[in-house]
């Protein structure tokens, strides 16, 4: 009987820098990267205001999507909106990968922004807050390819950050270039940035 040996590597890289609103111990935006076997989940979360009320309610939604991190994206929203029913509720945007398909299944609700480029497209939400009046939900599925880049930012990010994506830059010190330079200072901020790197390699 012969073995043969894979050499699995994560299909994404990410870097990920946030701010919390001045005055505030804690920032109510929060971020997951959670790969698992085929591909990867990555979010942003909003808490919506700031501070210890905020920062619950991501820290809750951001546990509910690390839990159930392989389920479809519309199903992770609901059990989102259903465990923050007893908080101030969230903004999200979600994408999750899928690497034997090099595709890329998206779904936001509320102000987080997600950006690919450029050449770049913006990857736009429905209106509403997860926990408090979720909307009408439909997932949106792009092909992606080795080196695309996805940037999610909250609101706390000026959007003029769009105009200043420099694709060859390493994830990491994109998102902490992104944040320093376009944070708005009036609300806690955050930045996403994870690259597509492909499947696994024989």
């Amino acid at each position: 009987m012969k073995t043969a040996a894979f050499r699995h590597k994560a299909p994404i890289e990410f870097g990920v820098a946030m701010m919390t609103l001045p005055g505030q111990t804690q920032c109510g935006d929060l971020h997951l990267v959670k790969l698992f076997p085929g591909g990867g989940l990555v979010a942003a979360v909003d808490g919506s205001g700031y501070g210890e009320e905020a920062s619950g309610a991501a820290t809750l939604a951001v546990a509910t999507l690390d839990r159930h991190a392989q389920e479809d994206l519309i199903a992770l929203v609901k059990r989102c909106h259903e465990e923050l029913k007893r908080t101030r509720g969230a903004v999200m945007s979600l994408a999750s990968f899928n690497s034997s398909k090099n595709s890329m299944t998206w779904l936001g609700v509320g102000r987080a922004r997600g950006h690919s480029g450029p050449p770049h497209e913006v990857l736009l939400q429905r209106a509403g807050i997860v926990g408090y009046k979720l909307p009408a939900l439909q997932t949106t599925v792009i092909p992606v390819s080795r080196g695309d880049t996805l940037i999610f930012t909250t609101d706390g990010i000026d959007n003029r950050f769009a105009g200043d994506v420099r694709l060859g830059e390493p994830p990491r010190s994109m998102a902490q270039r992104i944040c320093s330079r376009y944070c708005k200072g009036t609300d806690d901020a955050l930045v996403l940035v994870v690259r597509y790197l492909g499947g696994g390699e024989p």
